[in-house]
């Protein structure tokens, strides 16, 4: 089964992960990143950036396009991975993310586009 793990921060997440050593955080990344390759677990994972975001909304046939990736929410959707795992295996792999210390990672599966 495939896990998109969404990975959610604000000002006060970067704040603490820059507190504690960027390169650490980003060098945690890659273990993980590696690991899930050498497991064939991996499928794919980024980081997002708010640079050029925007958010857009169609009423009535108009569209309203504001910048930013702000939606009505206190967290932005800072990156993911996508894992090919058990639902177990998922939950131990966000627990491993540094942000989870500071911000929500959201696991969702994927929809199978064959069911009806």
């Amino acid at each position: 089964m495939k896990y998109m793990l969404l990975i959610y921060g604000n000002q006060e997440t970067w704040d603490a992960l820059h507190a504690e050593g960027i390169d650490g955080v980003l060098d945690q990344h890659r273990v993980l990143s590696e690991e899930l390759m050498a497991k064939g677990e991996f499928v794919d994972g980024i980081g997002l950036t708010a640079a050029g975001a925007r958010v857009v909304t169609v009423n009535d046939g108009v569209a309203a396009i504001t910048d930013g990736p702000f939606t009505e929410a206190k967290e932005v959707l800072a990156g993911y991975y996508i894992v090919d795992c058990s639902l177990e295996r998922a939950t131990e792999i966000a627990t491993r993310l540094p942000e989870a210390r500071y911000s929500p990672i959201e696991i969702r599966s994927f929809t199978d586009p064959l069911e009806t």
